[in-house]
């Protein structure tokens, strides 16, 4: 049963993770739920090395549809890989407590921001070209990538924001480019992870197969619907995101 369990959550965090992030939303607390006396890295871990493939499926399902921008977001993805990396180095001897009541309200001000810019988004304006663009893109993969090895709820959702308020991208080619870093993020992790021993690779073997099926499917769903259909399921995403982080740092 928890085998059956595990694989249905894997397929709907792919399918979530694919659309605007967000997919541990679904499969870590699985996770945790299935195995409560396993090691926590250990669940991060085998997470992150299942979720990896249907994150990179998803980058080559949008890379044949959206114009990915590849010169600002492959030394984008370098960054986040070594932001990243370095994160998951500061969690060993820094608390990463504090992030947990301060998250909620800055997942609040993502909201109601994007709530109150009707048209953010909506439409692909980059603001940046050449050297400029590198480098802000360059910045967010590092700052991100940085959080998602510290504390890492909702990193997705973190680049997707970023890329529309900041670099002037829609919300369909945003999530696009953010899964190509949420890739280098995730592989960074599972470098460390792995190194530890801290992976099931037995068992992220099965839920790697469900969620590129997830993955795929999500994949289809944005690029069919489009942009108002992401920035949708971004809202939604976000929205549970506060709830699930407020819970957890204010009432647990």
């Amino acid at each position: 049963m928890e085998w059956i369990l595990m694989t249905l959550a894997s397929l709907l965090a792919g399918f979530v993770d694919a659309i605007v992030g967000g997919g541990g939303l679904v499969m870590v607390p699985a996770l945790f739920a299935a195995f409560p006396g396993a090691p926590p890295a250990t669940l991060l871990g085998t997470n992150k090395a299942a979720s990896v493939w249907g994150t990179a499926m998803a980058t080559w399902q949008y890379s044949r549809r959206v114009q990915i921008r590849w010169q600002a977001m492959l030394p984008a993805a370098a960054a986040g890989f070594a932001g990243s990396f370095a994160g998951a180095w500061a969690v060993t001897v820094i608390s990463a407590d504090f992030l947990r009541k301060l998250l909620p309200l800055v997942l609040l001000t993502v909201l109601v921001y994007t709530l109150a810019k009707k048209e953010l988004g909506r439409h692909h304006t980059p603001r940046f070209a050449g050297r400029a663009e590198v480098l802000v893109a360059g910045l967010i993969g590092v700052l991100i990538g940085f959080y998602d090895g510290f504390f890492g709820p909702g990193t997705g959702s973190f680049f997707v924001f970023l890329f529309v308020r900041l670099l002037g991208y829609d919300f369909l080619n945003a999530s696009a480019s953010a899964k190509l870093l949420n890739c280098a993020t995730n592989i960074a992790a599972i470098v460390l992870f792995a190194a530890k021993g801290h992976v099931w690779w037995h068992f992220a073997v099965m839920l790697a197969v469900a969620n590129v099926v997830g993955s795929l499917l999500g994949t289809h769903m944005a690029l069919k619907h489009g942009t108002g259909f992401v920035r949708g399921i971004f809202i939604l995403v976000v929205s549970t995101l506060i709830l699930k982080t407020g819970y957890d740092a204010f009432l647990r």
